[in-house]
């Protein structure tokens, strides 16, 4: 799972409250190798089905919440990673030919309201998905789901999921926390820095 971790792929939840639909592009994140996600809410916790959550963790991604998206949008562009926006409004550009090899945010707008004003002028490209049906627009956790997996595909056929994508130090304490959950959390809560694992995963004496 860490092998195939995609460091420079995120989603940005802006104003998704709706506790199924969290979990459902947190279950999304996580199947493309997304390992933080980040969240706009002007309230002072989010609530995702099993998971409730304030700037913490589900089991495998990570939950990042902010209450601007000014605040959300630097940390992105200082990263370096293009941030689309996902909208139906007119002149937006097919989910399918933005190039997700990049670094790159995608955000996604709340249930009723969709994507905010501040969020689209900060944003490099507003992408769509075509809708052929009467229907206007999908779920905001499938039409997630949808450019994911676009994107995963991409960065498969690029062979970004064969090699490690993660920092080594990073990937070590992932793989420590994943190995030895009970016994990281007590190493944090002494301030004691983790020890090493050697080839087969056991603690090295």
């Amino acid at each position: 799972m860490l092998l195939h971790r995609q460091p420079d792929l995120t989603v940005v939840m802006d104003n998704v409250n709706k506790a199924h639909n969290l979990s459902a592009i947190l279950r999304s994140c996580d199947c493309v190798g997304i390992g933080h996600v980040h969240a706009v809410s002007y309230r002072k916790y989010i609530h995702a089905k099993q998971n409730n959550a304030a700037a913490g963790s589900s089991k495998w991604t990570a939950l990042h919440l902010h209450h601007d998206i000014e605040t959300v949008y630097k940390t992105l562009e200082d990263d370096g990673m293009q941030i689309l926006v996902a909208t139906n409004r007119e002149g937006c550009v097919d989910f399918r030919d933005i190039d997700y090899t990049r670094p790159t945010a995608l955000v996604v707008g709340a249930e009723w309201d969709g994507i905010s004003e501040e969020a689209i002028k900060g944003a490099d490209y507003a992408v769509s998905i075509p809708m052929l049906g009467m229907v206007e627009s999908l779920n905001v956790s499938a039409a997630t789901a949808i450019i994911l997996f676009e994107a995963q595909r991409q960065r498969e056929n690029k062979g970004m999921y064969r090699n490690l994508q993660l920092e080594q130090e990073c990937f070590e304490r992932l793989l420590f926390e994943a190995s030895y959950p009970r016994l990281s959390r007590e190493l944090i809560e002494q301030g004691s820095p983790y020890p090493q694992l050697d080839e087969e995963g056991n603690i090295i004496l």
